[in-house]
């Protein structure tokens, strides 16, 4: 027979931005607690508000699935005296099993004889094992965690009730000081305490006190009155689902309403419209059948529709001082001139540890100079790529970025057009920021693309260089998002760039304000970034391999490992890889500076290999490259069966090696292939 689990865990207001994952990772966890207690189960389903979290066990067996399981124990002549009486070792052995010598058997295995036991254990009632879910509450990690009144322990916020119902049946559980029940709270204005009466009747026994326990249905609900507000007002309102999960996680009881405000305020940039809106207020955005933005807002109630005049009115005095804020900060950093600004960053620190904003964009700009160079831009383009990088930053002072933080860049480029500054220079300084998230988008000019390498590229190894190296999940300086960026973008751009060689020449350049420290620890980051890049399906060991070749060029890299998989599934891969491995295995004995000498040849294999190598191409595409690689290998192999590599005489031994550490060379512009797993 089975039956339903509810837990309920009520808790004070969590931040929105924590209730969606905490809900997963107490499915997750729920799941993994009763797997491992052996009880089985249909479904889970999850429930939250942002004053709780549950889930429902649906189908859950009544007690746990019986355990039957053989355990080996000590070979039979040390389980055994001479006198045939069992030894310590084979009671110690069935006591740490709670069983006896009596329960002892022997079985042969190769030819000799070892202890066995078989423990047998029934399954116990699930009412038996419902208790332990409070470890389950205990175990659920939080990115930010608090103490409350005079305890001891931590949680991501204070915890009032805790409910567990099997079916009807509750239980008596302690977690945090707090003791379970039946009881639940309501909607804080709208509703009250109320028993839950079973499993079942969750969802209802909340809604009669205007709570909506799913998520899913909350968020349902606001887009349906959503979509109804534009029906009744001939608008087209944006649903953001970012925005829409906000949202949902700050409210119980979901009520959408139109607000509005003066259409002086349209006369302001759009994105600092947007910004108020959106990010300060949790307002979803309203604009006309053409994509015009409209004077007016959506914003969603935690409550019902009474006195909702009231609130709409409240919400709009709000919205209007975020909007004269910006209408203020608009028309006063316009009297402001971009040299003026740019002189003012030596006077704002980059980091204490190493130096000012000023000095980190003069940096950018040395680096932003070479890699024009390298990524073939034009006169005009460098041009303007050095406009870019002498006056990027500027906007960092404006009144408008330092009240909405998230503008930086996008004002930038508005007051560098109002500036006279040409559109690729504005544009640069918008792109710059670019990706702000690990997939996000990505610029779309060559300027501003490499604007945003050169920065980023300082960025690292200017943390690096002073020890500021993140660690663990540690990374406050956002490096991994930055490092992402920079082989996201040299893929995009499919810039044959040599990440490694390019460290070489930054560590080169010589700057007044700092020494470029900790180049290798450097490399191992941007390789664990392009690792992380490649597609999921390729294997460790190709990673690995590929990640190991001698040329460090983004989208090669990520094409290689996506053709070594792909071939690995082929009949002739096996066979080739193992060749070239044994080849990478031997020329790690050769001696540098060795040049193959042809005379000192012994055999017609040896020449065929010499010549195949010289005559191997791999500056073709990959795909081609590594079929020529390939087609090797029965030369390889012949080689190896006639030749004998290691040959007394020391120049033909050396002559040997030489030779194959040629092949090497070249092999390894693809990968380093004794890395390659074919067992």
């Amino acid at each position: 027979m089975v039956k339903n689990l509810l837990v309920e865990l009520g808790l004070e207001e969590m931040p929105a931005y924590v209730v969606t994952p905490s809900m997963k990772q107490l499915r997750d966890k729920m799941g993994a607690f009763l797997t491992e207690h052996r009880l089985a189960f249909e479904k889970i389903e999850m429930f939250s508000t942002p004053r709780r979290l549950a889930v429902r066990v649906v189908g859950l067996a009544d007690k746990q699935s019986d355990l039957t399981e053989d355990f080996k124990g000590p070979s039979k002549k040390i389980a055994l005296d001479a006198d045939g009486n069992f030894t310590k070792a084979a009671e110690g052995f069935v006591r740490g099993k709670g069983l006896t010598v009596d329960d002892i058997t022997f079985r042969e295995i190769k030819g000799e004889e070892y202890v066995y036991v078989t423990k047998e254990e029934l399954g116990r009632p699930v009412e038996e094992i419902i208790p332990g879910v409070t470890e389950v509450l205990q175990s659920l990690t939080f990115p930010v965690s608090m103490h409350w009144a005079n305890n001891t322990f931590e949680y991501i916020r204070p915890v009032h009730t805790l409910t567990v119902l099997l079916d009807e049946q509750d239980f008596d559980l302690d977690f945090l000081d707090i003791k379970s029940s039946r009881i639940s709270r309501g909607h804080r204005f709208l509703g009250g305490e109320t028993p839950i009466q079973s499993a079942d009747t969750y969802e209802d026994d909340l809604r009669a006190q205007s709570v909506i326990v799913s998520p899913t249905e909350r968020g349902n609900i606001i887009v349906d009155q959503i979509r109804k507000i534009e029906q009744e007002h001939d608008v087209a309102i944006e649903i953001d689902e970012k925005l829409l999960n906000e949202v949902l996680n700050l409210i119980e009881y979901p009520t959408a309403f139109m607000g509005n405000f003066d259409a002086k305020y349209l006369e302001v940039p759009e994105e600092v419209l947007v910004t108020s809106m959106k990010e300060h207020q949790r307002y979803f955005v309203v604009r006309d059948s053409k994509g015009k933005l409209l004077p007016h807002f959506i914003s969603v109630r935690n409550g019902n529709a009474e006195h909702l005049d009231n609130v709409i009115k409240g919400n709009e005095k709000v919205l209007v001082a975020r909007l004269e804020d910006g209408e203020f900060f608009w028309r006063e950093d316009q009297k402001l001139a971009i040299a003026d600004l740019v002189e003012k960053l030596e006077q704002v620190t980059f980091h204490e540890k190493i130096g000012s904003l000023s000095e980190h964009m003069e940096r950018t700009g040395q680096i932003a100079a070479l890699l024009a160079q390298q990524a073939g831009l034009t006169a005009e383009e460098s041009s303007d790529l050095a406009r870019a990088a002498a006056i990027y930053k500027f906007d960092l002072l404006t009144g408008m970025v330092g009240e909405f933080d998230e503008l930086q860049g996008i004002m930038g480029e508005k007051y560098a057009l109002l500036a006279g500054e040409p559109a690729a220079v504005a544009a640069a300084i918008r792109e710059h920021y670019l990706p702000t998230s690990a997939d996000g988008q990505l610029p779309d000019s060559k300027v501003g693309a490499v604007l945003a390498l050169a920065d980023k590229l300082d960025t690292i190894l200017s943390f690096f260089s002073v020890g500021l190296i993140p660690s663990g999940s540690n990374d406050p300086y956002a490096l991994r998002r930055a490092t992402q960026g920079v082989v996201r973008i040299l893929d995009k751009f499919g810039w044959h760039i040599d990440l490694e060689q390019l460290l070489d020449r930054l560590y080169a350049l010589s700057f007044d304000s700092l020494t470029y420290d900790n180049q290798e620890a450097v490399l191992d980051f941007f390789r664990a970034r392009v690792e992380k890049m490649m597609d999921s399906a390729v294997p460790k060991d190709i990673a690995a391999a590929v990640l190991g070749s001698s040329v460090f060029v983004v989208r090669d890299l990520i094409e290689t490992a996506e053709l070594l998989t792909a071939k690995s599934k082929e009949e002739h891969f096996k066979a080739a890889v193992e060749s070239l491995s044994r080849v990478f295995n031997l020329a790690e004995k050769a001696e540098t500076g060795v040049r193959v000498d042809p005379a000192l040849f012994e055999n017609a294999e040896e020449r065929a290999l010499y010549e195949a190598v010289e005559n191997l191409e791999l500056d073709t595409d990959r795909e081609a490259a590594i079929d020529q690689l390939f087609a090797l290998s029965p030369a390889i192999d012949a080689f190896f069966d006639n030749t004998m590599v290691m040959a007394e005489d020391e120049k033909v031994r050396a002559n040997r090696l030489a030779l194959l550490a040629a092949l090497t060379e070249k092999a390894r512009t693809l990968a380093q292939f004794n890395l390659i797993n074919t067992k």
